[in-house]
């Protein structure tokens, strides 16, 4: 067996192998093996087991061995949900929040998306590049493998292809892996505030078939909400896009109850995000449909809501539930996974295994990918080892980076002392 990396002596190996996605109480399973080992040629593993048995099959290699010395590993995090490239931070609306402004009374007086907007348009390439790249060093530190990266801070033509083309770059330039999503229909810009319908024209019309020819998106996503993106031109846009070959996804439910999670369903979208304030009729609509459900408890807490995202219901529903950051700079400024994690325990009832679940094979289910998230033969060699014996640390040890060593497509990008 040719090899190129071998790690061993691991506690509690979390493989995630068999079914793909985890619903319901299947979450609690997460196909451990203890005292074991995985074996990786190239950017791929090939065996998977006791590490008895590895040792085995692999006999004198000479090649690197990482002795995990009875750690947790886990499978590369995957973080189906950010918005990674931005320039100015809004630290100031945090605080303003703190003092009791909402979310929607700052964005109605110009503040939120609109600002950064604004910011990203005056903002050149290659710096948005160079402190996206930085926050993409913190998610590899922290053991986040891939990402899902949407844009919706440009809201024109040649402010959306700004940053899709960053995207596109980080994805060729940096080991984590980026996975991009169209969001011109993340606001109305400033320009657009009275002449709502001729915005959402110019994205159907004008972006859309743009992004589409030059292949700068795999997803095309929409803000449906109150205040923001109807039903009707959500709707409108998605069905476009679809037309365009993208698939799709969708902010819903994040604010009120505006079925948002129901017309994602019906659509087929891989995901519905946010669903603070979804309803039970969307809650079966999502499990029947197989649409994901991507809960973002970081941005409750930022926000300083009470209300998180109905967890337990979803899950005894059926339907596929995943985890993530919403990095972002306005609502949720975080680029750990594991305090995300640490936050669905508390704050939605989650089990740790359940939280392992939602950021490793249902994450990657909401992204569309079916080569990560697990760790068995055949799969891209993503893993993470954590300074933890057990997978229940990591919502219990919360607050601090546990991540030791972080394997990406079979190289160490990560070696923490």
């Amino acid at each position: 067996m040719a090899n190129t990396l071998v790690v061993k002596n691991i506690g509690q190996l979390v493989t995630m192998q068999g079914k793909s996605p985890r619903r319901g109480e299947a979450m609690n399973d997460l196909a451990v093996i203890c005292g074991a080992a995985v074996a990786i040629a190239g950017n791929r593993i090939v065996a998977v087991g006791s590490s008895s048995d590895i040792e085995k099959q692999c006999g004198p290699i000479g090649c690197p061995v990482i002795d995990a010395s009875g750690a947790l590993v886990t499978p590369g995090l995957i973080d189906p949900h950010t918005h990674p490239v931005f320039s100015a931070t809004r630290e100031d609306e945090f605080e303003m929040r703190l003092q009791g402004k909402s979310y929607m009374e700052i964005a109605q007086a110009g503040g939120g998306i609109r600002r950064s907007v604004r910011d990203l348009r005056a903002t050149p390439a290659d710096v948005l590049l160079d402190k996206a790249k930085q926050r993409l060093d913190r998610f590899l530190e922290h053991g986040v493998t891939t990402i899902e990266a949407k844009s919706g801070y440009g809201l024109s033509t040649e402010s959306e292809i700004k940053q899709l083309e960053v995207i596109r770059e980080l994805n060729e330039s940096h080991p984590v892996d980026l996975v991009p999503t169209f969001l011109g229909a993340h606001e109305f810009p400033d320009e657009y505030r009275n002449n709502r319908e001729a915005y959402v024209d110019l994205i159907i019309n004008e972006m859309l078939p743009l992004v589409a020819e030059r292949r700068l998106a795999v997803f095309s996503d929409i803000f449906c909400e109150e205040g923001v993106f109807d039903n009707v031109q959500s709707r409108r846009i998605q069905e476009a896009a679809a037309r365009h070959g993208l698939k799709l996804k969708f902010h819903a439910d994040e604010l009120v109850s505006t079925g948002g999670a129901e017309l994602a369903a019906s659509l087929g979208a891989i995901s519905a995000d946010h669903l603070v304030y979804i309803s039970e009729v969307g809650i079966k609509a999502m499990a029947d449909s197989g649409t994901a459900a991507v809960l973002l408890p970081g941005t409750s807490y930022s926000l300083g809501s009470k209300q998180y995202a109905p967890a337990r219901r979803m899950i005894e529903a059926g339907v596929v539930v995943a985890l993530s950051t919403d990095c972002n700079p306005g609502s949720n400024f975080s680029e750990s996974l594991a305090m995300m994690i640490s936050l669905a325990a508390v704050q939605m009832k989650m089990t740790a295994a359940e939280g392992i679940s939602a950021v490793t094979v249902n994450a990657a289910y909401a992204i569309g990918r079916n080569d990560i998230g697990v760790l068995a033969p055949g799969m891209i060699a993503d893993l993470v080892i954590w300074d933890a014996a057990d997978v229940r640390e990591l919502p219990y040890h919360y607050g601090v980076n546990l991540a030791r060593t972080v394997v990406k497509r079979g190289e160490v990008a990560v070696v923490h002392a």
